[in-house]
């Protein structure tokens, strides 16, 4: 079985879903497993939503119809005639949506994420499932909460292995299916997901599972880049990386890969290719066992938005083991992602970033303990097979914060 992964910049239009059909009509789709993100840039809009319902602002139900008429649009473009079974099917989402609103009592930001988000992935999967049988292309529509089993971490979930195994393990390998990326399901049948970006870590649970023959990541670019484009000038397509490259890669934050996908495809050696959606003819960037490097360059990673932070102890005494302890504790408490350390004999210095708007908590805190400065929306640059050219070229561009260098690999802070 073929496993394919579509980005919601794939779908994010009409013409983006007929682009599915001839994506699916070069590859063949007999036994294969598509998963499908929300469409375009939903997600952003679905968390105005939540925003709005959380924050109880005016613009609630404007939110709501920008939804329901991006999505109307794209229904009435794609299908001319018989379009009102979907637009019913998806006007049964918005009717979910403001059953939840009326009828939610609890206060948790993260649950009430989860439970609303993923309407998104439910209505693109749907309005896509349904024009393929429109033209045709008979599929099997799968709502992935059914398949996917977690733990109640909402908004970063983890999967019950055991259970999914079983469930997905039964499906009928010699069909086409399509399903929604990023979700899951608790015990309670609570929506979960998997974090931003966790669509590519569906498509490699489904693989995994199903013990597929290869898994690939449609995208707007020919594969995986040695650096964004958005920021760095004339990128090269990397043509091969391996697995512990790729992990690496995608630990230190590149953009492409998301960092739960590749474990679940190595354990099986199940290659993964990452190909343009326009250019079907290009094979894109591999990543399977084998070389760990072609061409063998250097790879920049940038995450923005940090904060860096430096910690000592009020008396001046050293900072060993317990100190060490005591700050990752409350970090983890506050669910502070830490993407670079460095320690010296009195000073603690710790890059991360504030996904869940728990900064000034922990500021708060560890402040009542140690002495505490940090500098906010700094950024962080990862280099991987780093040599002096590229190292100067990204300290010639600010002030460096921190520079910490191993084996292969720098990392420099910069406002």
């Amino acid at each position: 079985m073929k496993i394919f992964k579509f980005g919601g910049a794939s779908v994010k239009d009409a013409e983006g879903v007929k682009n599915v059909v001839t994506v699916l009509n070069h590859e063949g789709y007999g036994n294969a497993l598509i998963v499908v993100s929300a469409m375009g840039k939903m997600t952003n809009a679905f968390e105005n939503i939540i925003n709005s319902y959380h924050n109880k602002t005016s613009d609630l139900q404007v939110n709501i119809e920008f939804v329901k008429n991006y999505h109307f649009q794209i229904i009435e473009t794609l299908f001319e005639a018989n379009k009102q079974p979907t637009i019913n099917e998806v006007s049964n989402y918005l009717n979910e949506i403001n059953y939840f609103i009326t009828n939610n009592k609890s206060a948790d930001y993260n649950f009430i994420y989860d439970q609303l988000i993923g309407f998104g992935e439910l209505i693109s999967t749907k309005i896509i499932s349904n024009y393929l049988n429109f033209i045709g292309i008979k599929n099997n529509w799968l709502d992935v909460r059914n398949y996917i089993k977690t733990d109640t971490t909402y908004r970063d979930a983890y999967v019950n292995w055991e259970s999914t195994k079983e469930v997905i393990g039964a499906l009928n390998v010699s069909t086409l299916y399509i399903t929604q990326g990023f979700l899951g399901s608790d015990s309670k049948n609570f929506t979960t997901s998997l974090g931003r970006e966790g669509s590519d870590y569906t498509a490699a649970i489904f693989a995994h599972c199903l013990n597929a023959e290869s898994l690939t990541i449609w995208k707007d670019v020919d594969g995986v880049l040695n650096a964004d484009p958005r920021y760095f000038k004339n990128p090269v397509l990397l043509q091969q990386i391996s697995y512990d490259e790729a992990i690496e890669m995608a630990f230190y934050g590149a953009s492409v890969i998301h960092p739960k996908t590749l474990k679940p495809l190595e354990n099986k050696n199940i290659p993964l290719y990452v190909r343009s959606f326009y250019n079907l003819d290009r094979k894109g960037t591999t990543v399977s066992q084998g070389h760990h490097l072609i061409p063998e360059i250097p790879c920049f990673i940038l995450k923005q938005n940090q904060i860096l932070v430096s910690i000592s102890a009020l008396d001046f005494s050293f900072m060993v083991e317990y100190n060490l302890s005591d700050i990752f504790k409350i970090l983890h408490t506050y669910k502070l992602k830490v993407n670079l350390i460095q320690n010296s004999a009195l000073n603690f210095s710790v890059c991360i970033e504030d996904k869940f708007n728990n900064f000034e908590l922990f500021l708060t805190e560890i402040k009542q303990k140690y002495e505490v400065s940090f500098f906010e929306n700094v950024s962080l640059y990862t280099i991987r097979h780093s040599n002096k050219e590229a190292v100067n070229e990204i300290e010639s561009k600010g002030e460096v914060l921190l520079k910490q260098v191993t084996q292969g690999t720098v990392q420099i802070v910069r406002k």
